[in-house]
């Protein structure tokens, strides 16, 4: 039976909110870091969610930022901070389990940073459409095996990602949706990104997984 419950996170500066999905018997969840501009509300990151459940992994749509924070620029190391937290209260929450980071955006980024400052803790990272660029010094600290996917079409986004591939140090792979743009919005582009993510998930998270 699946379990679906809204959860508020308490972190030094405030406590921000989150949906948690827990398929029966789930042994892994995802934490999704949306990114500039949206919500724990994004229609495809939920789509990828619901993806993943089917899987049986866990889900945890998070907002990053208050009602009141959203109106206003915060670097992307207070977002990681945030997801950091939100992997630290699941352990304690939900006992042992291993968590995956789940970035799009910018909200990519705090996943690499978060990924960074976790270490061991953290057993992959899928990037949608992500700006890695953004985690800095944090690219090459990162452990987690990570897949970047980028739509064909979204040629600045496509450099940027093939570029900090080339930076990181931990197993990672870009996937190239071809015919896609930034937002997936091309028919399949969206279906065939919850597919790589959970089969990247699947592989890494869940009992047998091995690195790719």
């Amino acid at each position: 039976m699946t379990v679906a419950q809204q959860v508020s996170i308490v972190t030094d500066r405030a406590a921000v909110a989150g949906d948690l999905v827990l398929p029966e018997r789930a042994d892994a969840v995802v934490v999704f870091a949306h990114g500039s501009g949206s919500s724990r509300h994004s229609p495809r990151n939920r789509m990828v969610a619901s993806v993943l459940q089917e899987r049986g992994i866990g889900t945890l749509l998070l907002d990053l930022l208050t009602p009141a924070e959203a109106e206003s620029a915060f670097p992307v190391g207070l977002l990681a901070d945030r997801l950091y937290d939100a992997e630290r209260w699941l352990s304690k929450e939900i006992g042992p389990a291993r968590v995956g980071y789940f970035g799009a955006g910018t909200g990519a980024a705090a996943a690499l940073v978060a990924a960074a400052q976790a270490r061991g803790r953290i057993g992959a990272v899928v990037s949608r459409g992500g700006r890695p660029e953004l985690a800095g010094k944090a690219l090459v600290r990162v452990a987690a095996p990570t897949l970047l996917i980028v739509g064909g079409e979204d040629i600045p986004v496509r450099e940027v990602n093939e570029r900090a591939a080339t930076l990181m140090l931990c197993p990672r792979r870009v996937e190239i949706v071809e015919g896609a743009t930034h937002l997936f919005a091309e028919p399949g582009a969206l279906e065939a990104v919850a597919g790589l993510a959970a089969d990247w998930f699947a592989t890494l998270l869940t009992p047998g997984g091995e690195v790719v």
